[in-house]
């Protein structure tokens, strides 16, 4: 089932790519089953927006189905991730599959790109050098992601959980902040750079979004990411992804449909009709 309102296009302006990997989630797995349940969920969800009075049937853009990640270690899951964006002519919008799998997308862009900012929503800094070990996780992916552009050209929104260490260490990002709005800092150090942004499902308060593996309290809410939203698509947005959505966690389906609802806002604010 694809992505509700993506269609067969010759040059498509945004490709969805799912991304079913959880191999290093700690806690509460299950991230790997989110692409098909987004999907899924995605049939409740109009195609119009009425807050951005844009509709998805006016995009192009088309669902790649899934990436085949079975039996991968992180590097590996990595690498193919990378080279599937790195072919993508069009926005790339990656579903998730745990936070890992941006950085295969990061490193794609920041070939195209060489001056990249990314963005990231999470409840957590992920800032750790390693994790029980691991250099390669769900638990350090935003570390990866400053060892290979910079903390200055990183900021994270809505974090609210980290170790001693991270929060010293999240001082040289260009912003690391409890709420979903963006800094004037931030914008500052953002302005005219092309711009990943990338939502872990858990930087939203968990009373909304209860489906994930490492839920933290005193999210941000989705009025809070509405309002980020209608910054971000002002700038200059590269590609995005959605992740860490744990369907097992929430046999409600309510975590699915919100991130369903989430791609859907992205994509009207990142895609122009043509």
């Amino acid at each position: 089932m694809p992505f509700l309102g993506a269609g067969v296009h010759a040059r498509p302006a945004a490709v969805l790519i799912g991304a079913p990997y959880d191999a290093t989630s700690t806690y509460r797995a299950g991230s790997a089953h989110a692409p098909a349940s987004i999907r899924w969920a995605s049939e409740s969800v109009e195609t119009y927006s009425p807050f951005q009075q844009r509709d998805l049937n006016d995009l192009a853009f088309s669902d790649s189905g899934d990436l085949d990640l079975t039996g991968c270690s992180a590097e590996a899951m990595v690498e193919r991730v990378r080279a599937r964006v790195a072919a993508t002519a069009g926005l790339p919008v990656l579903i998730g599959g745990e936070h890992t799998v941006t950085f295969g997308a990061v490193a794609a862009l920041a070939e195209r790109h060489p001056d990249l900012g990314v963005i990231v929503l999470d409840a957590h800094l992920d800032l750790l050098d390693e994790y029980e070990g691991v250099r390669w996780s769900h638990a350090t992916v935003l570390r990866r992601i400053t060892d290979r552009l910079g903390p200055e050209r990183c900021a994270v929104l809505g974090a609210r959980s980290g170790t001693r260490d991270e929060w010293a260490a999240a001082a040289s990002l260009a912003a690391a902040v409890r709420t979903g709005a963006l800094p004037t800092s931030a914008l500052v150090a953002m302005r005219g750079r092309p711009i990943y942004l990338s939502v872990d499902i858990d930087a939203f308060d968990p009373s909304i979004a209860p489906g994930t593996g490492n839920p933290e309290p005193l999210g941000i809410s989705v009025g809070e990411f509405a309002a980020l939203l209608a910054v971000l698509a002002e700038c200059r947005i590269v590609g995005c992804d959605l992740v860490e959505v744990s369907p097992p966690c929430d046999p409600s389906g309510r975590t699915s449909i919100l991130a369903a609802w989430l791609l859907r806002e992205m994509l009207l604010a990142f895609v122009r009709p043509g």
